[in-house]
């Protein structure tokens, strides 16, 4: 907040440089964390994307969403691709992720969290996390703990 507020931050205010470099080693430090999905545009496969958003732990085969939709897979693959930047699976994937880490600062539990998102086993969401921010959720809720 007072980086904000100073606005540039001056190398000759020693002050200033301290919370320069203070920011840089937690920037430098910070795991990557998603905090929104994209959404695309197209109309049929917002609708799609929409389905997963509602219901995160459903896991209903892309081609089921389509067919609610009345959209071909193919069709709502290049739409994923073009619009989003990405396959369907992988944004599915953040989705869940994004939820995860909602759910697990407002201090639920990993297994709760696990089956809120649709996994049959905690240890699936831990796999994922791990991969994702290379540590467990209970590791990174712990460092994100000291941060408060």
């Amino acid at each position: 907040m007072e980086a904000v507020r100073i606005g540039q931050l001056r190398s000759r205010n020693h002050h200033e440089c301290a919370l320069r470099d203070l920011l840089i080693l937690h920037l430098r430090n910070a795991s990557p964390m998603p905090t929104f999905v994209t959404l695309p545009r197209e109309q049929r496969a917002l609708a799609v994307a929409e389905a997963v958003l509602t219901n995160p732990a459903q896991f209903k085969p892309l081609a089921a969403l389509c067919a609610g939709v009345g959209v071909s897979v193919r069709t709502i693959e290049r739409a994923f691709r073009k619009e989003v930047g990405t396959d369907f699976e992988s944004w599915r994937r953040q989705v869940r992720l994004v939820k995860a880490v909602e759910l697990l600062v407002s201090g639920r539990s990993i297994k709760e969290v696990a089956f809120a998102i649709g996994y049959r086993q905690s240890s699936a969401l831990v796999e994922m996390f791990r991969r994702t921010f290379g540590a467990t959720p209970k590791a990174w809720i712990s460092a994100l703990e000291k941060l408060n």
